[in-house]
């Protein structure tokens, strides 16, 4: 059984989203391995409040590129179109947790590769960016 302290520290973590956005902070380190991993985080934890503040996109690993590729590996036969279930899974593979049920095509079980990259990509920002709750943080 969890003391109180326990229980106030993982509500305050889940509260203020610190998990993803060590999750988010850590990743970006191990992916870029700069010479200087504090001065890369303070870099990357600034864009993050510069993001927060002006509504821009936030730091992350991903960009169209590396969606093209995920894309192009759910879609081997280039049909130009992912079953939703392929789009639903790729998305919680990305890290993504607040995946919209009804992006365009989803009904026909068609989902487009515009749809997915734009779907894809403002999961990631919202993910990567957490500014929403960080604003107490930083």
């Amino acid at each position: 059984m969890a003391t109180q302290s326990e229980e106030d520290a993982a509500e305050y973590l889940k509260k203020h989203n610190i998990i993803e956005l060590l999750d988010n902070l850590s990743g970006m380190l191990f992916f870029h391995r700069p010479e200087k991993p504090r001065e890369f985080l303070i870099e990357q934890l600034e864009q993050l409040k510069i993001s927060q503040q002006t509504g821009m996109k936030g730091p992350n690993l991903f960009n169209n590129a590396n969606l093209d590729t995920v894309f192009g590996i759910l879609d081997p036969t280039n049909q130009k179109h992912i079953t939703f279930a392929q789009y639903k899974q790729a998305l919680m593979t990305l890290g993504i947790k607040d995946i919209n049920e009804c992006p365009d095509g989803a009904n026909e079980d068609r989902i487009s590769h515009e749809t997915f990259k734009t779907e894809a990509m403002q999961g990631i920002q919202r993910c990567s960016a957490t500014y929403e709750q960080l604003r107490t943080c930083l």
